[in-house]
């Protein structure tokens, strides 16, 4: 019973993980087809339902978003699908249990480390794309990359693996070697994998744990890295990666015209022209975009918050972003609060994991809405250790 368990978990969090919804394989939606068996044949006896506002505060911000905004049931339906299957997940399967909470956890990482690895092979063996396209059961766009069809969607998962598992030998105290080697891996993953985004993201994250958890100490710490870092790429990464496929040349050979700095200038003053947000202008993008040439060719600011406010505007977009991330905010804040707390640690981990792909999403369009796998498991399963914690008097998931 127990390894039917874990392979349905193993099963819906690839499904989660790599954003595989309906394939020529599934025809029925992925996170229905592994989800449901563990709802209804492993449930916990607990039948209370926690996320019944923020169920209904994403589906609204869905619905406005896509079905409102963009006039695509299509996306809506599937998102709003994944949603409610992922606050089901921990709901009613994982509940008040803390190892299938840790497991889901490890699962969840694994799968992110997996991708990496698969990436840092895609460079050194182009047929690793059939494996890609196997796992995905989808024909993938752009290499090298991990399992995900383009670069874009694997730059998600880096920004929610690499602060993860770097920040989680500090807090759980492994041996100054193991920090270094994650160090270093992370850094490898992140060249390879041309992520100037996750570069920004990971250094962001990292410093912001060092600081608050070494205090004047972190300066110093910060300094290793740095040398580390210089070290690593003139010995190791300089002469032995291939040059034309890394986050350097990808950096030269940026079109500039694709500047983030330029779209987002470019969509602030599109928003400037319709500061109560374009649906209530009976707008869309390509309705306001026709005169712009940087956006001609239909790409948008790649932020997603941006451009969420500039559909919904600053009250309805910002509120449901204040109404979203408040209480996520606030947990993250009472655990910087007790950094050093032992129960706190992995609490601590995730909430700096979910600051780096937040982050991430500042220069990419998809985010929590859009339903993006490693985005939503982490943001309800910090909800869900910080629910679970406070029922148990701090007892569970430690």
């Amino acid at each position: 019973m127990k390894l039917v368990i874990i392979l349905f978990m193993i099963l819906y969090m690839y499904a989660l993980s790599f954003g595989v919804f309906m394939t020529e394989l599934f025809r029925i939606p992925a996170p229905l087809l592994f989800c449901f068996p563990l709802i209804f044949l492993f449930k916990e006896r607990n039948t209370t339902f926690y996320y019944g506002k923020e169920l209904t505060v994403l589906i609204i911000a869905v619905f406005a978003y896509y079905v409102i905004g963009l006039s695509n049931v299509k996306s809506f339906g599937a998102y709003v699908i994944s949603i409610v299957v992922c606050v089901l997940y921990f709901n009613y399967f994982v509940s008040t249990n803390r190892k299938r909470f840790n497991f889901s956890v490890l699962i969840f990482y694994l799968l992110l480390s997996f991708s990496s690895v698969i990436m840092v092979l895609n460079h050194f063996y182009p047929q690793v794309n059939r494996i890609r396209e196997l796992i995905m059961d989808e024909k993938v766009l752009q290499s090298p990359s991990g399992i995900a069809i383009s670069q874009f969607t694997f730059g998600y998962q880096l920004a929610a693996l690499a602060p993860f598992i770097l920040i989680y030998t500090f807090v759980f105290h492994k041996p100054f070697l193991i920090k270094v080697g994650v160090f270093l891996s992370c850094l490898l993953f992140i060249y390879l994998g041309m992520q100037r985004s996750v570069l920004l993201t990971f250094v962001c994250s990292v410093a912001l744990f060092l600081l608050f958890y070494y205090r004047v100490k972190a300066v110093l710490i910060i300094g290793v890295a740095v040398v580390l870092s210089l070290m690593f790429y003139n010995f190791v990464l300089k002469e032995n990666v291939d040059p034309r496929t890394n986050i350097l040349a990808k950096n030269i050979d940026n079109d500039p015209d694709h500047n983030r700095t330029l779209l987002v200038a470019e969509n602030l003053r599109i928003y400037a022209d319709h500061p109560f947000g374009l649906i209530f202008y009976g707008k869309n993008w390509s309705d306001v975009i026709y005169r712009n040439q940087v956006f001609a060719s239909g790409i948008t600011s790649h932020n997603a918050y941006l451009m969420f406010i500039t559909y919904l505007g600053p009250f309805l977009g910002l509120g449901l972003l204040i109404i979203i991330y408040i209480k996520v905010l606030r947990i993250g804040f009472n655990a910087i609060k007790e950094i050093r707390l032992k129960e706190n640690a992995l609490l601590i981990c995730l909430c700096f994991s979910f600051l780096g792909i937040s982050i991430n999403a500042l220069s990419h369009n998809a985010w929590l809405i859009s339903a993006d796998g490693p985005t939503l498991f982490l943001y309800f399963s910090i909800l869900h250790f910080n629910k679970v914690k406070s029922e148990t008097n701090s007892q569970l998931l430690v």
